[in-house]
């Protein structure tokens, strides 16, 4: 017999605290302490007065069941009137305060859980709420108007994310509770700028005159901080800090004083029609000077869609652009202020610059950086990652370079075993050991802690490539050259994408991305080879012939031999090929 699917209809409400990760930094002893004495004390005999059950805690929030409606509406506002009464009493950096959803709808009874869409909208919902505010679905004003002496402000109708149809949204604002004392007067924080590179995200301006796009706007801001929080060598600050400056008009240096950051990045939404127009701006707070600007135009045929690709561009954009700024400031410090930040930045201008000599002097700059401070990851990670660099590029006793990459690598795993740059440097060295299936679940764990890291998404795409699966290894390379089309290792990245399409015979396509790699900054010193064999394959043969003779000028001493030994030891991938790609040379004229 097939047991039938309990539901009923009911009032839920889902509350969770504003700013809980940026609370249990400062203070994770005294955070949870105050959430504890706030249920005890208030919270939990508001929940039984109104009739309601806590179905469940989320850490930092609650999901509350309740049979009537109106019982529900009262418990969320009296809540929150009687929390904004003891954060009057607190330090502003201590106080506790939620946003709190409620929504009536249909549930699925799972044991003592509760699912389904009336579950999920009343999440989606109080996400929308105000700080210390309470959202209410369309359908919940209709049966609390005329119950309760509350007023609420119609915001529309809004999409929510997985939710089919929009759902009409009433907002109570938090300044419709008592109004708190006014805590005494305190001096501002003097912030100094932290050890790495810092930077705020300042709410994104609404240029549109249609309030709805407010949340659009919000959400821009919120998910960019999301995802740039996700680079460990980046300090973020949290959006309960950078929103403080919502609707407010203030220089760069002004958020550089309140929050102690060099970088800050701003922006714009303007909607016209089914179009969206949205501008960001980063900026160097210690010139005020702008160091990288866009504009993006879409269509707004799926709004969370268009939010996602945009986030996605701009921080593909924005982490690159501040590494870049970094190594530059690095260079400009005089040598008896060298820390081991500024050091392990004049080490990758090294890393960057893949020159024979530039690789040789990177190596010893991150060993002497390990020797200096044997607690810090990073330096770990690309005492790894250079030595394999030099002797793909330049030669050099293969095995010494993969045991001492592999110790470095594994050093740096013991220090920071959840750190993206660790877990590349070992699956990389896995890579180059030939021991494909290890180096894809490596670099798969980096890219799933930060899936906006390029060179992460790049290494995914190279060790499937080294494991000769080059279709799968496109799909990533091409989202890496989507993630940071102006990245440092971009003749990297278009090398191996086009060696990929060699590989599987699509040789117009080769030539492209090969050509694009030798234009780009620091190319691979082999790239031209298959560039040359791609145009010959494609019946270019003219241009194949020039792009041969621009190698020769390079390496002089190039023949078939060579090349052969050189594919042989660094692309064994490639054998199945390597018979048409050096019978394609031999055609232009490379010597044997």
């Amino acid at each position: 017999m097939i047991e039938q699917t309990q539901r009923r209809l009911a009032a839920i409400v889902s509350a969770d605290v504003v700013g809980y990760s940026r609370l249990m930094g400062v203070d994770e002893t005294g955070t949870l302490a105050a959430l504890r004495a706030h249920r005890a004390e208030m919270i939990d005999a508001k929940i039984a007065e109104h009739g309601g059950r806590i179905v469940k805690t989320m850490g930092d929030g609650l999901l509350l069941e309740f049979p009537s409606v109106v019982n529900a509406t009262a418990c969320a506002v009296q809540m929150q009137e009687s929390m904004a009464l003891r954060n009057a009493e607190v330090a502003e950096d201590q106080r506790i305060v939620f946003r709190i959803g409620v929504n009536l709808g249909d549930i699925i009874i799972e044991g003592d859980d509760i699912l389904g869409d009336g579950v999920n909208i009343a999440a989606r919902i109080e996400a929308l709420a105000e700080p210390g505010g309470v959202a209410i679905a369309g359908r919940v004003y209709e049966d609390v108007r005329d119950r309760l002496d509350v007023t609420f402000t119609d915001t529309g109708e809004q999409s929510l994310k997985n939710i089919t149809r929009p759902v009409r949204v009433w907002q109570w604002s938090a300044s419709e509770a008592p109004a708190p004392a006014a805590p005494p007067a305190q001096e501002p924080l003097s912030l100094t700028l932290p050890d790495k590179p810092s930077i705020a995200v300042l709410p994104f301006e609404n240029r549109s005159g249609d309030p709805e796009q407010e949340f659009f706007a919000d959400g821009m801001a919120e998910d960019i901080i999301t995802a740039l929080s996700q680079f460990e060598w980046l300090l973020v600050i949290a959006r309960s800090s950078t929103f403080s400056f919502k609707g407010r008009s203030v220089s760069s240096a002004e958020v550089s004083e309140a929050l102690g950051v060099r970088y800050v990045l701003g922006g714009s939404v303007r909607k016209a029609g089914n179009r969206v127009r949205i501008t960001a701006e980063l900026v160097d707070t210690s010139t005020s000077s702008p160091i990288w600007s866009n504009r993006y135009d879409r269509e707004l045929e799926d709004i969370f869609a268009v939010q996602d690709e945009i986030t996605e561009a701009i921080v593909g954009s924005v982490a690159p652009e501040i590494d870049e700024a970094e190594r530059r400031l690095a260079q400009r410090h005089p040598p008896e202020s060298l820390d081991v930040w500024v050091r392990y930045q004049r080490a990758l201008i090294g890393y960057f610059s893949s020159t024979s000599d530039s690789l040789k002097s990177a190596i010893e700059q991150f060993d002497q950086i390990n020797e200096l401070d044997p607690t810090y990851a990073p330096a770990f990670a690309m005492a790894s990652h250079v030595r394999l660099r030099s002797v793909v590029l330049f030669g050099g006793d293969w095995d010494e370079a993969s045991q001492l990459a592999e110790a470095k690598a594994r050093a740096a795993m013991v220090l920071e075993p959840l750190n993206p740059l660790c877990l590349l440097a070992l699956g990389r060295v896995y890579s180059f050991q030939e021991r494909h299936e290890l180096a894809i679940t490596k670099t798969k764990e980096a890219v799933a802690l930060n899936p906006n890291f390029a060179l992460a998404v790049f290494y995914l795409g190279f060790s499937l490539f080294r494991a000769g699966r080059f279709e799968d290894a496109i799909a990533h390379l091409d989202r890496a050259i989507r993630l940071s089309p102006r990245d440092m290792f971009s003749s990297g990245f278009f090398a191996i994408r086009g060696i990929s399409s060699f590989c599987l015979g699509r040789y117009e396509e080769a030539a492209e991305w090969a050509l694009r790699s030798c234009d780009a900054p620091n190319p691979r010193p082999r790239v031209g080879l298959w560039a040359t064999a791609a145009l010959q394959k494609s019946g270019r043969g003219q241009e194949a012939r020039a792009a041969l003779s621009d190698h020769l000028r390079k390496i002089p001493s190039e023949t078939i031999t060579t090349f052969r030994a050189f594919l042989q030891r660094s692309h064994p991938e490639s054998a199945a090929s390597m018979d048409d790609l050096l019978d394609a040379l031999r055609e232009v004229g490379l010597p044997e």
